[in-house]
């Protein structure tokens, strides 16, 4: 079942070519230019067409990085961990995919309150869910990999940190195009961490939901007739 590798993989290179590609048609047809600074990734996004490309962008994204949390809460919680730290992370993981479908469904131009919390689920829970990850890992049973997905593990989640900081600071001290190359960097590192998973996903023997069975009983008809001539069923479950 090595192929459940491939799931972050895609994201990973999913998203970075999607974002990339909204960036390019927003540059070729004059929605942002260059001459003025680096945009912000929700400005490339905002008006139509590359608006139509962002929004499947991060609804794919939304629900890959869904899927990918949910495997991973379970994967750890095979390994022995039933602690609130793998249940933590997955709210984490399903608030902060639910915020990627947000900031890329309502722009900037359009709800920009909207469109900002979905950055801070994105960006602010997301970052959570990486630390929570980094937790989980020296935590759950050790892998042949661990030697080197931990170490670059924290780096990313590290770096993730700093430049939240610092682009925080940039925005609101009007250093706007350096507060968005930090945004760009930061969106990548993200999916170099979703892409990490595939050193843990590898070695997932199976992956499968079991509905438990019920017992059904035979379901038992019975014609009575009344007084008047109408028949009433009684149904036994």
């Amino acid at each position: 079942m090595w192929l459940w590798a491939l799931l972050p993989v895609c994201l990973a290179l999913f998203g970075t070519l999607g974002i990339w590609a909204v960036f390019a048609v927003a540059v070729a047809n004059g929605t942002v230019n260059l001459t003025e600074g680096v945009p912000y990734i929700s400005k490339c996004g905002t008006y139509p067409p590359q608006s139509c490309l962002f929004s499947q962008v991060c609804n794919i994204c939304s629900v890959l990085a869904l899927w990918i949390a949910v495997i991973r809460f379970q994967q750890v919680r095979d390994y022995g961990d039933h602690g609130k730290a793998n249940t933590a992370s997955l709210v984490l993981g399903f608030i902060s995919s639910l915020g990627i479908s947000i900031l890329g469904n309502f722009q900037q131009s359009v709800l920009k309150t909207v469109h900002l919390l979905g950055v801070f689920l994105t960006f602010m829970l997301g970052l959570a869910y990486f630390w929570a990850q980094l937790f989980l890992t020296y935590r759950a049973q050790p892998c042949q990999d661990g030697r080197w997905v931990k170490p670059v593990r924290a780096t990313c989640c590290c770096l993730c940190t700093i430049l939240v900081i610092v682009m925080s600071v940039l925005h609101n001290t009007g250093h706007r195009s350096e507060a968005a190359v930090c945004e760009w960097t930061l969106a990548m590192l993200f999916f170099c961490l979703f892409g990490l998973f595939a050193a843990e996903f590898r070695h997932i023997d199976c992956h499968r939901l079991t509905v438990q069975k019920r017992a059904l009983r035979t379901n038992h008809l019975t014609t009575e007739m009344n007084g008047s001539g109408v028949y009433t069923l009684s149904q036994a479950l």
